[in-house]
């Protein structure tokens, strides 16, 4: 599957958020945590805040790097995103959906108090 998504360049905010993410999981992979944060948002009932996000920082992937093998599941599950929030599915909404919610996300699970080493991640999937 094509995605709408070629590369995509975190904020400086976000890698600061992920370094710190790093060390507490031990997930030394940025597109690891980075699909853990986007699964978080979208298990949020709200859309997120429309908000600039900088591309600050010199952590960058492509979109297959940031999905892996999972990489199609995570692109249909940001077009049904857009589609549940009444959003349009083209290439421009589908990027700014999902760096709003690739941003939200990181800052959901940097700011978790609970999230102290992996297992808590995969405490935190199981709940939701």
């Amino acid at each position: 599957m094509e995605s709408p998504i070629e590369r995509i360049k975190l904020s400086q905010t976000a890698k600061d958020q992920l370094t710190k993410l790093k060390r507490s999981t031990k997930i030394d992979q940025w597109n690891i945590l980075c699909r853990w944060a986007f699964c978080r948002s979208l298990a949020e009932v709200t859309a997120p805040s429309p908000v600039p996000i900088p591309q600050d920082s010199n952590v960058e992937m492509t979109w297959r790097v940031f999905g892996g093998e999972m990489s199609d599941i995570l692109l249909l599950a940001l077009k049904q995103r857009c589609h549940n929030d009444g959003y349009p599915t083209d290439k421009e909404t589908l990027a700014t959906q999902f760096r709003l919610h690739l941003h939200r996300g990181i800052g959901y699970l940097a700011g978790d108090p609970n999230i102290k080493k992996i297992e808590d991640l995969i405490e935190l999937a199981i709940k939701n």
